[in-house]
C-alpha cells in the first residue's frame, strides 16, 4: 500500500547493508549472546537492580499492568543506519525528547502514556556473515546505552527481533538477561524471519507454534522473577505472517499485542487495521506509522479514533 513494496525495502536493505559493513569491520556476530551460540554470555549485567533482587518490581511510571492502565508509544530503530528508524536518529537521549514530544497528544487522564524504546537487538542483513544465519546481534554496551536512557526517560525498552535464518528462539534465549528486567519487553518481526532466503527478497512469516515458544519462555521468566507485565508484540503487514494467529496463546504476564505495520497512505493503512483486529482473533492492538513512508502521516487524534483504538503506537 502506498508507496510500491521495493521502495520501502530497498530503504531498509540500504540499513542491513550498513550493518553487515559494521559486523565485518568488528571482525565477527556480535551481541547479548557473545560468542554468537544462543548461549547468554558472561558479560557485567544490565544498568540498575537485577529483576531476581527486585521484590514486586512495578513498571517505570509505577503499577505492573501495561493495558488497558497505559498506552504505549515507541519510537522503533537502531543506532546502526538512520534507515532502520527513528529511535536510531541521534542520540539515546536526543530520541527520548522527540519521542516525549510525539507521545504527548496520546496523554489521557484516564489513560497516560508509557514511553517505550523498540531497539532491533537482531538485526537481518543482507549478507550471510560468519555463522551464515543473515543476522547481527546488538553488542551489550548498545543494549545498555538504550536502557539506561530508557530508565532515565521513564520508558520501557523493547527488544525487536530480526532473525534472518537463525529462530526466534534462540535469539530471544541470547536476550534472557535483559529479559530479566522489569521494564525490558519483546517483538518479533516475522517480515525478516526467511529462512532459505535473503532476508529483502521475501516477505517471512512465524507460526504460531514458534510464536507460543517464545511465549511460554517469556512467560516463565515474569513467574520467576516477580515481574511486571511485559509486552509480547508480533509484527504483522501480510495475511500470512503470522500462520495460525487464532491459535496464538496468550499467557499470564504478557501482553500479547499484534502490531499492523504497512505503510501507505491513510485509507489503506485503516483498511488494514480494520482488517487484522476484525479477523476473528481477540489480542491488544498496535498500530505502526512512518515518518517517511507513509503518505499524509496521520495525527494522533486521528490514530485514536481507530477502532478499536491501538493500546501499542510505533513511529519509526
Amino acid at each position: 500500500m502506498g508507496q510500491p513494496p521495493h521502495v520501502y525495502r530497498r530503504r531498509r536493505l540500504i540499513g542491513l547493508g550498513a550493518v553487515a559493513a559494521l559486523a565485518m569491520l568488528a571482525g565477527a556476530t556480535v551481541g547479548a549472546g557473545g560468542d554468537g551460540s544462543g548461549r547468554p554470555s558472561k558479560q557485567r549485567p544490565a544498568a540498575g537492580p537485577r529483576a531476581d533482587t527486585v521484590r514486586r518490581a512495578e513498571l517505570p511510571r509505577g503499577g505492573r499492568r501495561l493495558f488497558p492502565d497505559y498506552r504505549v508509544v515507541a519510537f522503533y530503530g537502531a543506532p546502526q543506519a538512520r534507515e532502520l528508524g527513528e529511535l536510531g536518529i541521534g542520540s539515546p537521549d536526543s530520541a527520548a525528547a522527540r519521542l516525549r514530544r510525539q507521545a504527548k497528544p496520546y496523554e489521557r487522564k484516564t489513560r497516560p502514556v508509557l514511553p517505550a524504546f523498540e531497539l532491533i537487538a537482531t538485526i537481518a542483513n543482507a549478507h550471510p556473515g560468519q555463522d551464515g544465519l543473515y543476522r547481527t546481534r546488538q553488542p551489550d554496551a548498545v543494549i545498555r546505552r538504550y536502557l539506561r536512557a530508557a530508565r532515565r526517560a521513564k520508558a520501557i525498552l523493547i527488544l525487536d527481533i530480526q532473525p534472518g535464518h537463525a529462530s526466534f528462539m534462540d535469539e530471544v534465549v541470547a536476550l534472557d538477561r535483559w529479559l530479566r528486567e522489569p521494564d525490558v519487553s519483546l517483538a518479533l518481526d516475522p517480515e525478516w524471519s526467511t529462512p532459505g532466503a535473503k532476508p529483502g527478497t521475501v516477505i517471512g512469516s512465524v507460526s504460531a507454534e514458534q510464536v507460543n515458544e517464545v511465549a511460554r519462555h517469556l512467560a516463565a521468566i515474569v513467574a520467576e522473577h516477580k515481574l511486571p507485565e511485559k509486552l509480547l508484540v508480533i509484527h504483522q503487514f501480510t495475511n500470512d505472517m503470522i500462520q495460525g494467529k487464532a491459535e496464538v496463546i496468550k499467557p499470564p504476564g504478557l501482553a500479547v499485542t499484534m502490531n499492523v505495520d504497512g505503510f501507505g497512505d491513510r485509507a489503506n493503512k485503516v483498511s488494514k487495521y480494520r482488517a487484522f483486529t476484525q479477523d476473528g482473533t481477540r489480542f491488544h492492538d498496535g498500530y505502526k506509522l512512518f515518518y517517511r513512508e507513509d503518505v499524509g502521516l496521520m495525527k494522533p487524534a486521528s490514530v485514536l479514533a481507530l477502532k478499536p483504538p491501538p493500546d501499542l503506537v510505533v513511529y519509526e
